[in-house]
């Protein structure tokens, strides 16, 4: 299943895709795709509902983050081998963990503004894991069923803030519009191997980042499991699990967004995000 929120900001409502690439109003069966309804069983509930029952939305509605009051999102660092050597990163033994502020979501095509003072601001496409269930010291065997689905995010940051800043990692990473999400939340069954997963990014019509998820050093059962050993984790939180090599940083010289700039990234089954970058 592939669920979407849409509508006007304020006024967004919960839907789905059918088969025909098709919106279905939901929001007479869930008022929220948010915390409280991202448990497993309640999307299987949502699952058996016949597409062909719900109402269409008008093509070419606006859509929004696929998960609403997100509780926290988890950024994982270096966790593609070639990312990390261009980038200049070091691969650490266990995941470098970072907290991106739950205000830096925005929807998939909504604008990523340039900070104040930002003149390093990178792009980075990922595979985002939705939390469904509560994870607390999960066993690596069982974090599979704490997961309620999966987006494609694109993990913004200034790196001058990132690095140069003190070394707190979440200054780069929390301006509003740094973590778009969606425009899907696909659940598991659609994506039974999410280590097959294509992800990709261009800039301006340029392809930067391609490549597979089976390139990922620390698997998704093993990141919730590890994380829940720190924090616990809820639903509605989103974990980050890291970006493939291509980023701007990792250029000679480094290249990164200005206004105008316009990136689009996509996945397998995942969809397309399209955001224009402004300045404010």
């Amino acid at each position: 299943m592939r669920l979407v929120r849409f509508g006007d900001r304020g006024a967004e409502r919960p839907g789905l895709v059918d088969e025909a690439g098709t919106i279905r109003d939901l929001s007479e069966h869930v008022t929220s795709l948010d915390g409280r309804e991202l448990d497993p069983d309640r999307l299987a509930a949502l699952a058996a509902i016949d597409p062909a029952t719900l109402p269409k939305v008008a093509a070419g509605t606006r859509l929004c983050k696929p998960v609403d009051r997100i509780g926290k999102i988890v950024g994982v660092g270096p966790n593609f081998s070639d990312s990390a050597r261009l980038a200049g990163f070091r691969v650490n033994p266990e995941p470098t963990l970072f907290l991106k502020s739950a205000t830096a979501a925005c929807g998939p095509t909504d604008p990523i503004e340039l900070p104040k003072l930002a003149t390093r601001v990178d792009w980075g496409v990922e595979l985002a894991v939705v939390i469904g269930r509560v994870a607390k010291y999960a066993g690596v065997e069982d974090a599979q069923r704490a997961v309620a689905g999966y987006c494609l995010a694109n993990d913004v940051t200034e790196r001058n803030f990132q690095l140069q800043r003190g070394g707190q990692w979440t200054k780069g990473k929390s301006h509003d519009t740094f973590c778009p999400l969606g425009p899907y939340l696909v659940t598991p069954d659609e994506l039974p191997d999410p280590d097959r997963i294509e992800l990709w990014l261009e800039v301006n019509g340029e392809r930067q980042q391609v490549g597979s998820l089976e390139e990922m050093i620390f698997k998704i059962p093993y990141l919730v499991s590890y994380i829940s050993r720190f924090m616990r984790l809820e639903p509605g939180d989103v974990i980050l699990t890291g970006t493939l090599a291509g980023v701007g940083l990792s250029y000679d010289p480094p290249r990164f967004l200005k206004p105008g700039d316009r990136v689009r990234l996509g996945g397998t089954r995942l969809g397309e995000q399209d955001n224009l970058c402004v300045s404010i």
